[in-house]
């Protein structure tokens, strides 16, 4: 037996926020300079085909700390609770000896039943996951961030949003090349660093497990010197979109009703008109934008791998870089993430494993979703995988041996049912539990089926940015048949597991443990 001491092993979850997978140097986003997240592919595996298997923030994550796809965990959006029931990423960790700590957000509104109507928690979109110690949260409203500004002699406006309003404007009304007027060192990037040096440094040699958020490329999109003006607006690619949003919204009703309710005050504080009013060169300035925000990300991260270098803890870290969801960013004359477009739902994915330093700088192509990050990570770690867990352990995949039975197509999920800010529901003549979609898509067939809507089929050989719906061809009806009967398979395979694996005998209580079927 063995007389060398255990390694430690800990755990650094990156998630940024609203970060297109298309926005990867290592990926072939050669428009862009990300020198910490170019070290983390070259050192890791970086997942070409990984999917959110929700949207928005509240889902997403929801999905991502639960192994859960929506239709089992129900957080359907960010204003719905998540029911206490559900087993979470922290507290599965921390049922296995580990301390999970949390900067950031997790955008989760309590269970009703387990408190009061009156809870503040309700007053807003959500609050942190239950299991999580927070060592550095954003907050409800953001006040651990405004906070930490006022202590750091910051004028906090009265209206404390102002400070994503660029310098010397009272409003914005569209993309900028002006600064924010929060500077560099007062971001809210800035912040989400101090405190994960801060938790970094303070751990007095015990092993951590790390959920380190970032609200950015998060909108507004405005964002402090010098990342303003890093990258011109002529210098981006161009929005992949229809001729017209009249052209565009003939697709689909649910399109159709984006195109008209979207607006830009979403989007750039104090923004006017409609997101599908955006020209070209408008778009592309927002881009730049975004850019320069990701690069500000990209520079923190820098920070807190030069720390973990100093402090040799590299090499016992399984470091995780992901983001809760996409952004449509133009594409089909949209902004944030809705629908069923693969700019909202396909983000990055890059995993240093140190255990697996044969595979560095490979790029794996197999099926991921965003509901296998909680199990990859027990499993890395030696811990229990709830039987409930939709998703399965990525390890075998980043040491380079794909599973036989692994999945061969993407799966994910969209609830639009009215919240206090959209109302596609009402909109579209629909019941409550009526407003949503599900898509299956591999390489060549993408099908999104509506409870109440008419479906969706693109040929993604032919038409890649899906302009041409095929579903109510007669030529097709035979693929509309089989990727709905796939879907309804894939629905049958993942309902709740949390029993199922338990028996009677004659001799007791039986368990009969099973891996999720992909």
């Amino acid at each position: 037996m063995s007389t060398q001491p255990r390694r430690p092993r800990n755990v650094l979850l990156i998630v940024v926020d609203q970060w297109r997978a298309d926005h990867v140097p290592h990926l072939g986003a050669t428009h862009l300079r990300t020198p910490n997240l170019d070290r983390l592919c070259r050192e890791g595996v970086t997942f070409r085909n990984h999917v959110t298997t929700a949207v928005p923030c509240g889902p997403a994550r929801a999905s991502l700390h639960t192994g859960l796809y929506l239709m089992n965990h129900r957080q359907v959006q960010n204003w719905v609770p998540l029911d206490r029931r559900h087993v979470t990423l922290p507290q599965a960790a921390r049922a296995a000896g580990h301390d999970p700590a949390l900067i950031g957000y997790t955008t989760t509104p309590p269970d009703p039943r387990t408190t009061a109507a009156a809870d503040p928690r309700f007053l807003n979109l959500g609050d942190t996951m239950e299991g999580w110690r927070p060592v550095g949260e954003f907050g409800p409203d953001h006040d651990g961030y405004f906070g930490w500004l006022a202590q750091k002699g910051f004028e906090v406006p009265a209206n404390r949003d102002d400070i994503w309003l660029p310098e010397g404007e009272d409003t914005l009304t569209g993309a900028t090349t002006q600064p924010a007027r929060v500077p560099r060192h007062l971001s809210d990037s800035a912040f989400f660093t101090e405190k994960a040096l801060t938790y970094l440094k303070g751990r007095n040699g015990k092993p951590f497990f790390l959920h380190l958020g970032y609200y950015r490329p998060h909108p507004p999109f405005v964002v402090s010197a010098p990342y303003n003006d890093m990258y011109r607006a002529e210098d981006m690619p161009p929005p992949v979109r229809a001729a017209t949003p009249g052209a565009e919204a003939t697709l689909h009703p649910l399109l159709d009703h984006y195109l008209r309710n979207t607006r830009q005050a979403s989007f750039f504080r104090g923004g006017e008109g409609m997101a599908a009013d955006m020209d070209e060169a408008t778009v592309r300035q927002m881009r730049a934008t975004y850019c320069g925000m990701i690069a500000e990300v990209d520079d923190c991260l820098g920070e807190v791998f030069a720390l973990m270098d100093a402090q040799k803890l590299w090499d016992d870290t399984l470091v995780i870089f992901t983001s809760d969801h996409g952004e449509q960013l133009g594409d089909h004359y949209l902004l944030g993430k809705i629908g069923f477009h693969d700019s909202s739902f396909r983000i990055p994915l890059v995993i240093r494993d140190p255990d697996a330093a044969d595979q560095a700088g490979r790029i794996e192509d197999a099926y991921s979703e965003s509901v296998d990050l909680m199990p990859t990570m027990l499993d890395w770690l030696g811990a229990d995988i709830p039987p409930a867990c939709d998703g399965a352990s990525l390890l075998p995949l980043i040491h380079g041996s794909r599973p036989a039975d692994w999945r061969d197509a993407l799966h994910y999920e969209f609830d639009f049912r009215d919240t206090f800010h959209s109302r596609a529901e009402t909109d579209l003549g629909l019941g409550m539990d009526e407003a949503s979609l599900l898509v299956i898509q591999d390489a060549q067939w993408k099908y999104v089926h509506f409870a109440a809507l008419p479906p969706l089929l693109f040929d993604l050989t032919r038409d890649p940015d899906e302009f041409h719906n095929l579903a109510a061809d007669p030529a097709y009806e035979s693929v509309v048949r089989h990727y709905a009967q796939r879907a309804l398979s894939w629905r049958m395979r993942h309902p709740d597991r949390s029993l199922t694996h338990f028996r009677a005998s004659p001799t007791g209580l039986q368990s009969r443990l099973k891996k999720p079927t992909q």
